[in-house]
């Protein structure tokens, strides 16, 4: 159950509008069948995106007892995916309405995200609410069946908490996309650094673009690129533009034209803020980067550094950190064969996140606790 897709603008792309319309339904590959549900167009804001997943959890929960009715679906478990956070009630309240086993599944390390975002005072309204959607999160999370993470550190966090099933399944990546990715040529005298993702509030970019200004003021080789669109894309390419413009700043690509960016870059860039949460966050990009192979630049703290520093796939920054971005890049221009970095990214990606691995674990998880658990042992051909 999800509505058409409509990230990151709010408005579903022309060329969905007619298929894909809330109401519709898609058989996809491998036995996977979509049920498209309402949502409500948004400006990209907090308030305005909260709005919208609120209307399409209400709706998933109108549709899903629908097809159930209509004797087209029913589910055996039931699996909500966050940060989404209505999501997880409207799952609870569906796995539920079913008498099956409820697994909420944490992409990002929520609620605790809740309280970095805004920068809310203590004693303000704004902190009460964020305080009320802790509670109510964590309460969701020790109510399911099952919680599943993406990393160990949230894991270690939540089971803190007192939740009592957490398994890790990490994102995932696939690296033969990146087979015939070229080697790193030395046809250019510049450091060729590059970002290509999601321009959010927390990915904290501005260190990017001014660590890039710093050296090219200094006098170093550098080129820099973020290619991407989200919340902060107008913040950044005004900052770029006070600063004389030292980074291209470009627009979202087509799948087809990655290869060609990676391609041109010595180094790729993943970048969080410094936020308590992304301690216990690996982005799934992180993965993308070591599977191409590139000098990998981290701006990042935590278990994602630590995957960086344990697989040698490239040096990591701590999160905010401008100057420390200026001595590791100038320190790149002086000696460049600090850029290779051989093959072992590109092997503990294929030992930890290969998807076709994920799947059978996660595929082993829901059986077990399907099995294990009473609400999963009803007669699914019973009515709900």
């Amino acid at each position: 159950m999800c509505p058409p897709p409509h990230h990151p603008e709010g408005r579903v792309p022309k060329q969905y509008r007619a298929s894909l319309r809330p109401g519709s339904s898609q058989r996809e590959r491998q036995r996977v069948r979509v049920f498209r549900v309402g949502y409500l167009p948004h400006r990209g804001d907090i308030v305005t995106r909260t709005m919208d997943h609120l209307v399409s959890s209400c709706s998933s929960i109108r549709r899903a007892r629908k097809v159930a009715r209509q004797g087209i679906f029913r589910p055996d478990v039931v699996i909500a995916t966050a940060p989404a956070v209505p999501t997880l009630l409207a799952g609870q309240r569906l796995a539920r309405y079913f008498a099956v086993p409820f697994i909420a599944e944490m992409r990002d390390a929520w609620p605790d995200l809740v309280t970095h975002v805004g920068g809310a005072t203590g004693g303000s309204l704004k902190s009460s609410i964020k305080e009320l959607i802790h509670k109510g999160v964590s309460r969701l999370q020790r109510s399911a069946d099952a919680v599943v993470t993406t990393t160990e550190s949230f894991a270690d966090v939540l089971r803190h908490r007192g939740v009592a099933t957490v398994e890790v399944i990490r994102n995932g990546a696939y690296p033969n996309v990146f087979a015939q990715l070229p080697a790193i040529t030395d046809d250019h005298a510049d450091l060729r650094v590059l970002y290509m993702g999601t321009v959010g509030r927390s990915q904290g970019l501005d260190v990017v673009v001014r660590a890039v200004h710093r050296l090219r003021e200094e006098g170093f080789s550098i080129s820099a690129r973020i290619i991407g669109s989200g919340h902060e894309r107008n913040e950044l390419i005004e900052l770029n533009e006070r600063l004389g413009n030292p980074v291209d700043i470009r627009g979202p690509v087509s799948a087809a034209e990655v290869v060609d960016h990676y391609a041109w870059a010595d180094s790729t860039i993943v970048s969080l803020k410094d936020w308590e949460p992304f301690a216990w966050t690996v982005p799934s990009k992180l993965y993308e980067l070591l599977a191409t192979g590139r000098h990998v630049t981290a701006v990042l703290a935590g278990e994602g550094a630590d995957i960086v520093r344990e697989t040698g796939g490239g040096d990591v920054v701590h999160p905010g950190d401008a100057e420390g971005l200026v001595r590791l890049w100038s320190a790149l221009i002086e000696d460049r064969s600090r850029l290779l970095v051989g093959n072992s990214g590109k092997e503990w990606v294929r030992q930890h996140v290969l998807f076709r691995g994920l799947a059978g674990t996660y595929l082993e998880m829901l059986e077990s606790v399907v099995e294990n658990n009473p609400a999963g042992r009803r007669d699914v051909n019973s009515s709900p």
